[in-house]
Protein backbone atom coordinates (compact mmCIF):
# COMPACT_ATOMS: atom_id res chain seq x y z
CA UNK A 1 0.00 0.00 0.00
CA UNK A 2 1.30 3.80 -1.10
CA UNK A 3 2.65 6.11 1.48
CA UNK A 4 -0.53 8.54 1.79
CA UNK A 5 0.71 12.15 2.12
CA UNK A 6 -0.98 15.18 3.75
CA UNK A 7 -0.68 18.34 2.09
CA UNK A 8 -1.86 21.95 2.18
CA UNK A 9 -2.95 22.61 -1.14
CA UNK A 10 -2.84 20.92 -4.07
CA UNK A 11 -1.21 19.47 -7.06
CA UNK A 12 1.35 21.92 -8.95
CA UNK A 13 1.98 23.59 -5.17
CA UNK A 14 5.41 23.99 -3.08
CA UNK A 15 3.80 21.28 -0.50
CA UNK A 16 3.25 18.89 -4.02
CA UNK A 17 7.07 19.46 -4.81
CA UNK A 18 8.65 18.80 -1.69
CA UNK A 19 6.42 15.41 -1.63
CA UNK A 20 8.31 14.71 -4.91
CA UNK A 21 11.88 15.66 -3.37
CA UNK A 22 11.42 13.85 -0.30
CA UNK A 23 9.54 11.30 -0.95
CA UNK A 24 9.75 8.30 -3.87
CA UNK A 25 7.33 8.23 -6.55
CA UNK A 26 5.05 5.90 -4.58
CA UNK A 27 2.28 8.32 -2.66
CA UNK A 28 -0.84 9.15 -2.67
CA UNK A 29 -1.52 12.62 -2.50
CA UNK A 30 -4.15 13.92 0.22
CA UNK A 31 -4.72 17.57 -1.10
CA UNK A 32 -5.82 19.66 2.11
CA UNK A 33 -7.11 23.40 1.80
CA UNK A 34 -5.24 24.61 5.34
CA UNK A 35 -3.21 23.34 7.42
CA UNK A 36 -6.14 22.50 10.19
CA UNK A 37 -7.35 20.49 7.34
CA UNK A 38 -3.72 18.69 7.23
CA UNK A 39 -3.70 18.20 10.87
CA UNK A 40 -7.15 16.46 11.08
CA UNK A 41 -6.15 14.03 8.53
CA UNK A 42 -2.98 12.99 10.31
CA UNK A 43 -5.30 12.53 13.02
CA UNK A 44 -8.22 10.68 11.64
CA UNK A 45 -5.17 8.14 10.19
CA UNK A 46 -6.59 8.56 6.22
CA UNK A 47 -2.83 10.25 6.13
CA UNK A 48 0.29 8.52 7.21
CA UNK A 49 2.56 11.99 7.29
CA UNK A 50 2.15 15.35 6.47
CA UNK A 51 4.37 17.87 4.64
CA UNK A 52 4.13 21.47 6.31
CA UNK A 53 5.62 25.41 5.63
CA UNK A 54 6.91 25.96 8.69
CA UNK A 55 9.17 29.10 7.96
CA UNK A 56 10.34 31.52 4.95
CA UNK A 57 14.35 33.08 4.74
CA UNK A 58 11.90 36.22 3.64
CA UNK A 59 8.40 36.48 5.75
CA UNK A 60 9.82 34.92 8.65
CA UNK A 61 7.95 32.21 10.92
CA UNK A 62 4.51 30.62 10.15
CA UNK A 63 3.58 31.00 13.87
CA UNK A 64 0.22 28.92 13.95
CA UNK A 65 1.61 26.17 12.56
CA UNK A 66 4.41 25.81 15.82
CA UNK A 67 1.26 25.55 17.77
CA UNK A 68 -0.67 23.10 15.50
CA UNK A 69 1.64 20.37 15.99
CA UNK A 70 2.60 20.74 19.32
CA UNK A 71 -1.54 21.55 20.62
CA UNK A 72 -2.60 17.88 18.24
CA UNK A 73 0.66 15.90 19.83
CA UNK A 74 2.19 15.78 16.53
CA UNK A 75 5.94 14.87 15.69
CA UNK A 76 8.74 16.56 13.56
CA UNK A 77 10.44 13.34 12.11
CA UNK A 78 12.03 14.86 9.15
CA UNK A 79 13.06 18.67 6.96
CA UNK A 80 13.34 20.01 3.65
CA UNK A 81 14.69 23.26 2.29
CA UNK A 82 12.61 24.45 -1.15
CA UNK A 83 14.12 26.94 -2.85
CA UNK A 84 10.99 29.04 -4.00
CA UNK A 85 10.22 30.25 -7.56
CA UNK A 86 7.20 32.36 -8.39
CA UNK A 87 5.69 33.23 -11.42
CA UNK A 88 2.81 34.63 -13.09
CA UNK A 89 0.44 32.50 -14.78
CA UNK A 90 -3.02 32.80 -17.14
CA UNK A 91 -4.75 31.25 -19.67
CA UNK A 92 -2.92 31.17 -22.95
CA UNK A 93 -2.49 34.21 -25.02
CA UNK A 94 -2.97 36.70 -22.11
CA UNK A 95 -0.73 39.26 -21.78
CA UNK A 96 -0.06 41.49 -18.91
CA UNK A 97 -1.90 44.28 -20.17
CA UNK A 98 -4.82 42.15 -20.19
CA UNK A 99 -4.52 41.22 -16.37
CA UNK A 100 -6.97 43.10 -14.11
CA UNK A 101 -6.51 40.56 -11.01
CA UNK A 102 -3.98 38.25 -9.89
CA UNK A 103 -4.59 35.48 -7.08
CA UNK A 104 -2.66 33.38 -4.93
CA UNK A 105 -1.83 32.45 -1.07
CA UNK A 106 -0.86 35.70 0.90
CA UNK A 107 3.07 34.36 1.86
CA UNK A 108 3.13 34.81 -2.29
CA UNK A 109 1.95 37.90 -2.66
CA UNK A 110 4.19 39.14 0.14
CA UNK A 111 7.13 37.85 -1.53
CA UNK A 112 6.21 39.23 -4.97
CA UNK A 113 5.39 42.42 -3.65
CA UNK A 114 7.86 44.90 -5.51
CA UNK A 115 7.07 43.05 -9.00
CA UNK A 116 3.22 43.77 -8.52
CA UNK A 117 4.10 47.74 -7.67
CA UNK A 118 5.39 47.90 -10.94
CA UNK A 119 1.87 46.76 -12.04
CA UNK A 120 -0.72 49.11 -10.81
CA UNK A 121 -3.98 47.90 -12.75
CA UNK A 122 -3.93 44.38 -11.75
CA UNK A 123 -5.76 44.03 -7.48
CA UNK A 124 -4.36 41.70 -5.47
CA UNK A 125 -6.40 38.90 -3.51
CA UNK A 126 -5.38 36.51 -1.23
CA UNK A 127 -6.01 32.84 -2.27
CA UNK A 128 -5.92 29.89 -0.42
CA UNK A 129 -3.60 27.86 -2.06
CA UNK A 130 -0.82 28.74 -5.45
CA UNK A 131 -1.88 26.03 -7.65
CA UNK A 132 -5.49 25.82 -6.65
CA UNK A 133 -5.93 29.21 -7.99
CA UNK A 134 -4.21 27.97 -11.36
CA UNK A 135 -6.54 25.17 -11.21
CA UNK A 136 -9.87 27.57 -11.25
CA UNK A 137 -8.42 29.67 -13.75
CA UNK A 138 -8.14 26.99 -16.37
CA UNK A 139 -11.47 24.99 -15.39
CA UNK A 140 -13.48 28.48 -15.10
CA UNK A 141 -11.75 29.82 -18.09
CA UNK A 142 -11.16 32.81 -16.11
CA UNK A 143 -10.10 35.57 -18.56
CA UNK A 144 -8.41 38.74 -16.65
CA UNK A 145 -7.11 36.83 -13.85
CA UNK A 146 -3.85 35.67 -12.84
CA UNK A 147 -2.30 33.37 -10.49
CA UNK A 148 0.96 33.61 -8.85
CA UNK A 149 2.03 29.70 -8.20
CA UNK A 150 5.43 27.00 -9.28
CA UNK A 151 6.36 26.14 -12.50
CA UNK A 152 4.51 22.85 -12.41
CA UNK A 153 1.37 24.49 -11.52
CA UNK A 154 1.55 26.12 -15.19
CA UNK A 155 2.42 23.02 -16.92
CA UNK A 156 -0.60 20.39 -14.82
CA UNK A 157 -3.23 23.19 -15.29
CA UNK A 158 -2.45 24.19 -19.29
CA UNK A 159 -1.07 27.94 -18.22
CA UNK A 160 0.85 30.17 -19.32
CA UNK A 161 4.01 31.61 -18.04
CA UNK A 162 3.82 35.66 -18.74
CA UNK A 163 6.19 36.55 -16.18
CA UNK A 164 9.07 34.78 -14.78
CA UNK A 165 10.91 34.89 -11.69
CA UNK A 166 8.93 37.70 -10.06
CA UNK A 167 10.02 36.77 -6.09
CA UNK A 168 11.46 39.78 -4.70
CA UNK A 169 14.58 38.18 -3.78
CA UNK A 170 15.78 35.97 -6.03
CA UNK A 171 17.24 33.56 -2.96
CA UNK A 172 14.41 32.74 -1.36
CA UNK A 173 13.58 29.24 0.40
CA UNK A 174 11.31 27.88 2.64
CA UNK A 175 11.56 24.96 5.61
CA UNK A 176 9.19 22.36 5.41
CA UNK A 177 8.97 20.03 8.58
CA UNK A 178 7.44 16.44 7.77
CA UNK A 179 5.45 15.60 10.75
CA UNK A 180 3.47 12.54 12.07
CA UNK A 181 1.51 11.32 15.45
CA UNK A 182 4.55 9.22 16.77
CA UNK A 183 8.05 10.46 16.94
CA UNK A 184 11.45 9.48 15.86
CA UNK A 185 11.95 7.17 12.36
CA UNK A 186 15.36 7.24 12.43
CA UNK A 187 18.30 5.15 14.77
CA UNK A 188 20.13 7.51 17.06
CA UNK A 189 23.33 7.84 15.21
CA UNK A 190 21.72 9.02 12.37
CA UNK A 191 19.71 11.84 14.47
CA UNK A 192 21.64 14.99 14.64
CA UNK A 193 18.71 17.87 14.93
CA UNK A 194 16.16 17.96 17.05
CA UNK A 195 12.84 20.70 17.64
CA UNK A 196 12.06 21.10 21.12
CA UNK A 197 9.16 23.52 23.35
CA UNK A 198 9.13 24.73 27.05
CA UNK A 199 8.04 27.42 29.26
CA UNK A 200 10.27 29.52 31.65
CA UNK A 201 9.50 31.09 35.04
CA UNK A 202 9.13 34.87 35.31
CA UNK A 203 12.82 35.36 37.03
CA UNK A 204 15.39 37.52 35.54
CA UNK A 205 18.26 35.41 33.24
CA UNK A 206 15.29 31.98 33.26
CA UNK A 207 15.88 31.94 29.44
CA UNK A 208 19.66 32.85 29.76
CA UNK A 209 20.43 29.45 32.12
CA UNK A 210 18.33 27.33 29.97
CA UNK A 211 20.17 28.45 26.89
CA UNK A 212 23.35 28.05 28.55
CA UNK A 213 22.47 24.82 29.36
CA UNK A 214 22.67 24.01 25.23
CA UNK A 215 25.33 26.07 25.50
CA UNK A 216 27.54 23.64 27.81
CA UNK A 217 26.41 20.22 25.94
CA UNK A 218 27.37 21.38 22.85
CA UNK A 219 23.80 21.88 21.24
CA UNK A 220 24.18 24.76 18.60
CA UNK A 221 20.74 26.68 18.79
CA UNK A 222 19.58 27.66 14.98
CA UNK A 223 16.25 28.73 16.10
CA UNK A 224 14.56 30.34 18.60
CA UNK A 225 10.48 31.31 18.55
CA UNK A 226 8.57 32.47 21.39
CA UNK A 227 4.74 31.93 21.42
CA UNK A 228 2.14 33.66 23.64
CA UNK A 229 0.35 30.90 26.42
CA UNK A 230 -3.36 32.35 25.95
CA UNK A 231 -4.45 30.67 28.86
CA UNK A 232 -1.66 32.34 31.51
CA UNK A 233 -1.60 36.22 29.58
CA UNK A 234 2.44 37.58 29.50
CA UNK A 235 3.71 34.20 29.71
CA UNK A 236 5.36 32.24 26.65
CA UNK A 237 6.61 29.18 25.58
CA UNK A 238 9.88 28.98 23.48
CA UNK A 239 10.45 26.98 20.38
CA UNK A 240 13.80 25.78 19.58
CA UNK A 241 15.60 24.04 17.07
CA UNK A 242 18.82 22.41 18.28
CA UNK A 243 21.57 20.66 16.43
CA UNK A 244 24.21 18.49 17.61
CA UNK A 245 27.17 16.01 16.81
CA UNK A 246 26.58 13.46 19.51
CA UNK A 247 23.19 12.41 20.37
CA UNK A 248 24.21 11.58 23.82
CA UNK A 249 25.24 14.96 24.62
CA UNK A 250 21.33 15.92 23.55
CA UNK A 251 20.21 13.11 26.11
CA UNK A 252 22.23 15.05 28.63
CA UNK A 253 20.44 17.99 27.52
CA UNK A 254 17.78 16.65 27.30
CA UNK A 255 17.77 15.25 30.63
CA UNK A 256 18.85 18.61 32.23
CA UNK A 257 15.96 20.78 30.59
CA UNK A 258 13.17 18.27 32.24
CA UNK A 259 14.26 19.73 35.11
CA UNK A 260 15.17 23.51 34.34
CA UNK A 261 12.24 24.73 32.50
CA UNK A 262 8.63 23.64 32.58
CA UNK A 263 6.39 21.66 30.33
CA UNK A 264 9.37 20.50 28.37
CA UNK A 265 8.71 18.66 25.42
CA UNK A 266 10.86 17.25 22.62
CA UNK A 267 8.68 17.83 19.11
CA UNK A 268 10.78 15.68 16.87
CA UNK A 269 14.39 14.25 16.72
CA UNK A 270 15.70 14.13 13.00
CA UNK A 271 18.41 14.40 10.72
CA UNK A 272 19.38 17.97 9.35
CA UNK A 273 18.65 19.19 5.85
CA UNK A 274 20.38 22.52 6.41
CA UNK A 275 23.72 21.84 3.66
Amino acid sequence: MDLKIAIQGIKGSNHHQVVREYFDDKVDLVECLSFHGLVDRLLDGSADKGVMAIENSIAGSIIPNYALVYDNGLHIIGEHYLNIHHHLMALKGQHIEDIAEVRTHPMALLQCREFLKTQPHIKMVEDVDTAETAKQIQEHQLKGIAAIAPQVAAELYGLEIIAKEIQTIKNNATRFIVIKTKNKELPKDEINKASLRFETDHKRGSLATVLNVMSDCNLNLTKIQSLPIIETPWKYAFFVDVTFEQYDNFAKAKSLLEIMSENFKVIGEYKNAML
